[in-house]
């Protein structure tokens, strides 16, 4: 704990040599997760402030000031003299005051080998008017913690739970805290009624009545030494206070029973409000625990929360409306045109043979013969029928983000922007700095503002390992190819002896093909359904052996 306070204040110190704002345009920011974006809430602009990068060896932790221009598509940097300590997984809150404030408040910072933690329980306001960044000194306030949110609430910041974590322990918390966006002053509530379980990452919402919604999240408990076991919440419960948002108001919390189709289980996931009374919440991972690692499937699907309904439902693509009058036209013409010919061209009668190969969890390769009817038997569809299934198929073709945690969103003018994020294949993490949108109101297509940036992604292997110190590289780009099973047996050429070759080649040439292989597996078939990564995982394995026999 010392060590990384001492690492903070030299950090601190360096900042402190900036005596003016600078701005200045730039590319993109770096990749990065658990950060913060924020609406600007005058201009038409995107604040990204802080979070953290881990290349596989060391973890960096950032404290710079972004701002993306949502009209020109530009990003800019600002630095601010004195700005809050390097930290990631904080939250951030916008409120219009005095020509508009960012409130940030906890998060965490993590030593070079990701392995202890600092967590932050300072309170910082940037004044967006003047660029100028102030630490909020006020008693009363919250524990250190990461992971916990906080939303602007009737002239209050509303702060739920969280977690601290330590070399020896961990706890999470269920506690609710206010902040007097007037008096400056911190207040613990106690509401009445049965609350959430202790939890990090959930998703925290506010109603026009200003009351708070919590939605699933996080946690773990230690069942025996060294063993702990992690919880999806999938629960929903609501704040309410029967005053108008102030101190001594009382607060209550209630359980909610939402109708709808409501999200899978994760964690993960990123949150914000989108327009007509919803919250929405992206992406995230549910991680499927096996016998000695954990496998995550990651989302990229969005899920609306309609507050005033008390209703989930998922996010659907539409497809643009040019490309639907295209389609619609196309089909008319073809009808025109059919006349005569209809007679002529007779669909083959009888029954049709398809044949499929399916490969099974263990590898096994299944043929399934299926008959079905002649096209002569086949009911004609209604319009509205082909053209769900043309949505469907356009949809299958259309851009989106790659499945992610982590993420960060924003929503302005009723438009979504999600930018970063991670997910991971095998033992390496692969941390983004794409950025897209879609328009929540029509929720036609997601457009690609910052696509991602190959030569970004950089992974090392950990220089030492207590396992595996001699293969660590050939595990590591083994599990990871699918491709190189096919590409490696072509290299056998006939009678050739694989122990011949040097093992510190075939590790450079194998990384080097994986490498880019996953960069494109990651862009165009990350959106797989569960049976199909199933599919992925067998080649996986297979390749992982015939590589790991070989050499």
């Amino acid at each position: 704990q010392e060590d990384l306070e001492a690492l903070i204040a030299e950090f601190q110190n360096l900042d402190a040599k900036k005596t003016q704002v600078i701005e200045s345009s730039c590319p993109p920011p770096s990749p990065r997760l658990n950060g913060s974006l924020s609406a600007h809430p005058e201009k038409d602009e995107l604040i990204l402030f802080g979070g953290e990068y881990f290349n596989g060896q060391k973890t960096y932790l950032y404290n710079e000031l972004y701002v993306y221009n949502i009209r020109k598509n530009s990003w800019s940097k600002v630095e601010i003299p004195n700005p809050p300590p390097r930290r990631c997984a904080h939250q951030a809150a916008v409120v219009p005051t005095a020509g508009g404030q960012l409130w940030v408040f906890g998060g965490e910072f993590a030593s070079p080998n990701g392995e202890q933690f600092y967590h932050y329980k300072d309170l910082w306001v940037l004044h967006l008017a003047t660029k100028t960044w102030e630490q909020i000194k006020a008693s009363g306030g919250p524990s250190g913690r990461s992971g916990h949110r906080m939303v602007a609430c009737k002239r209050q910041l509303i702060i739920f739970g969280g977690f601290h974590e330590s070399t020896r322990d961990y706890i999470y918390y269920n506690d609710v805290y206010a902040f007097n966006l007037d008096s400056f002053t911190w207040s613990k509530l106690a509401p009445s009624g049965i609350g959430p379980a202790p939890r990090s990452g959930c998703q925290m919402a506010t109603t026009p009545e200003g009351s708070i919604i919590i939605y699933g999240g996080y946690s773990k408990q230690r069942i025996k030494k060294d063993v702990d076991k992690g919880t999806l919440h999938t629960d929903m419960f609501l704040l309410k206070t029967e005053g108008a948002g102030k101190e001594e108001d009382k607060w209550a919390w209630s359980r909610l029973n939402p109708s709808g189709v409501k999200p899978t289980p994760r964690s993960g996931f990123s949150v914000a409000i989108g327009p007509n009374n919803r919250s929405l919440l992206f992406g995230g991972v549910h991680d499927e625990e096996e016998e000695e690692s954990i496998e995550g499937d990651f989302f990229n699907d969005i899920y609306f929360y309609d507050i005033g309904k008390n209703r989930w439902f998922p996010g659907q693509l539409k497809g643009p409306k040019s490309e639907k009058k295209k389609r619609r036209r196309g089909r008319q013409a073809e009808a025109e045109s059919a006349g005569d010919e209809e007679i002529e061209k007779q669909p083959p009668q009888g029954p049709v043979e398809i044949v499929k190969e399916v490969v099974a969890e263990d590898g096994t390769v299944m043929t399934i013969k299926q008959v079905i009817s002649g096209p002569a038997e086949e009911k004609e569809r209604s319009e509205s029928e082909e053209e769900e299934e043309e949505d469907r198929a356009l949809g299958q073709q259309q851009v989106e983000p790659c499945p992610r945690s982590n993420a960060m969103l924003a929503v302005k003018h009723g438009v979504l922007y999600v930018y970063g994020g991670m997910f991971e294949v095998g033992d390496r993490q692969f941390t983004l700095s794409d950025l897209y949108s879609i328009d929540l109101h029509k929720m036609e297509e997601w457009k690609v503002l910052v696509d991602m940036d190959p030569k970004a992604q950089e992974w090392l292997e950990e220089s030492e390992s207590d396992e595996e110190d001699d293969d660590m590289e050939g595990a590591e780009g083994g599990e990871e190819e699918e491709e190189s099973s096919e590409e490696e047996s072509e290299d056998e050429g006939g009678d050739e002896q694989h122990p011949s070759v040097q093992p510190d080649e075939k590790h450079a040439d194998y990384l080097s093909r994986t490498e880019q292989y996953w960069i494109k597996l990651a862009r165009s078939n990350m959106g797989l359904d569960a049976k199909e990564k199933k599919v992925v995982k067998v080649a996986h394995a297979m390749a992982k052996t015939f590589y790991e026999d070989s050499v």
